[in-house]
């Protein structure tokens, strides 16, 4: 990236989280060095039935270390090491290999899981040769981005930062909806969790730049404290009008009777998802939608940016037929394959619902410690129980560029 991006961070944020390489639990093996390498894979083949390392699949069976003078030098596992580390408790098939091949076994010690990092696997290599696997579903950004990929995250995150700021002197999540494929919003949202959550200034789609007033610049502040008291561990310092940060907040007695109470379900990603699927109701309208007395508020993108994939065999849907009277087999699932912009780590609940949107990959600036569910405190995108699994990447917002206001804030 170049420029203004090159202060941009984007950080891939694993399923698992990283373990250092001191603190990676092993286990030991009864190793043995192959005099005769011509021997090896029979000796392989043979320990594949009598020993198979069932827990330990990511494990080579075969260590290869060059020596001195090219010399190659061949060391195998045999089995699992006994618990009290006494070579008599090794299987008996295991000692027949070991006397009919003239073995000599060592106890070795190899990594007990696999790698979820290429970092993590360049140090499990240096115990013992492992396997490394990246995620099973494809989707781009787990191994980098492209210069123009990264300018678009940048332009949508810095869209998402403008809209949370879009309710005045009232910090609170934003999201945004867009598909990669035609880099097209289709839907955005805030909090709405309290009446005064309503905004008060309109948003352009574009991420242009453009002089802000003193009191626009009072959101780009707070967020920054909010950054702040985040990063210092002291999450109830945190702006409570920010519905994932205290997704419990309405539960306080004197909170739930005061007048400016309106929906605790209402959280940015939530209402962008309700925004979504009233737009594809409006582009894809059949008899259950058509006889409604009335249809909800969404937002629309231009007729040309439907690129939303269909869920059976990913064609693109036609533009001609966006305002048609489509049918069911025609109108997008969810949102399958787009991506969402926020500017706040969501709670469980909207990590959740994202599950089950279909949602590809999810982006968010600043952490959120007190309830996250994608990083913070929780990593449900590597909970391998679900029936499906997005990416997520952080955002990491310019200091430079929250300073800057902050300096202009305070000398205005």
């Amino acid at each position: 990236m170049s420029g203004e991006n090159d202060a941009w961070r984007i950080i891939h944020v694993p399923g698992r989280p990283p373990v250092p390489p001191d603190q990676q639990l092993t286990v030991n093996v009864v190793a043995a060095q192959i005099e005769q390498p011509k021997l090896t894979n029979t000796i392989i083949r043979r320990l594949s039935q009598i020993a198979p390392l069932e827990d330990l699949h990511h494990v080579k069976r075969v260590k290869k270390k060059c020596l001195e003078g090219g010399k190659i030098q061949l060391s195998v596992i045999l089995c699992l090491a006994p618990e009290n580390g006494d070579f008599d408790g090794i299987p008996c098939d295991v000692k027949d290999v070991i006397n009919s091949y003239q073995l000599s076994p060592f106890v070795a010690k190899v990594c007990k899981y696999a790698a979820s990092s290429k970092e993590e696997w360049v140090e499990q290599c240096k115990l013992w040769p492992t396997s490394f696997h990246p995620p099973t579903y494809n989707i781009s950004g787990i191994t980098g981005f492209t210069e123009e990929d990264s300018q678009s995250v940048v332009r949508f995150m810095k869209y998402a930062l403008e809209l949370a700021k879009s309710h005045g002197n009232v910090v609170v999540n934003a999201a945004a909806i867009v598909d990669p494929l035609s880099n097209q919003l289709i839907a955005r949202a805030c909090d709405e969790v309290c009446p005064s959550h309503t905004p008060k200034t309109e948003v352009g789609a574009e991420c242009g730049s453009s002089t802000k007033s003193p009191d626009d610049m009072t959101g780009w502040t707070k967020h920054e404290l909010c950054l702040q008291s985040c990063s210092s561990g002291v999450p109830e310092q945190v702006e409570r009008s920010i519905s994932c940060l205290h997704p419990r907040w309405w539960v306080d007695g004197q909170t739930r009777s005061s007048s400016l109470f309106r929906h605790p379900l209402r959280h940015a990603a939530m209402v962008a998802i309700e925004s979504s699927a009233a737009r594809d109701r409006c582009l894809f309208p059949d008899v259950r939608y058509e006889d409604e007395a009335t249809k909800e508020e969404c937002v629309l993108s231009p007729a040309k940016s439907q690129a939303k994939r269909r869920k059976t065999d990913g064609i693109d849907i036609d533009n001609d037929d966006a305002h048609g009277k489509g049918d069911l087999s025609s109108r997008p699932y969810l949102c399958t394959g787009n991506d969402i912009y926020l500017v706040w780590e969501p709670c469980t609940m909207c990590a959740m619902a994202l599950v089950h949107q279909r949602i590809r990959r999810v982006f968010y600036a600043f952490p959120n410690l007190s309830a996250g569910a994608l990083g913070s405190i929780h990593r449900l995108q590597g909970e391998k129980s679900l029936n499906h699994h997005y990416a997520v990447f952080r955002v990491v917002v310019p200091r430079d560029i929250l300073d800057k206001t902050k300096t202009s804030t305070s000398g205005s």
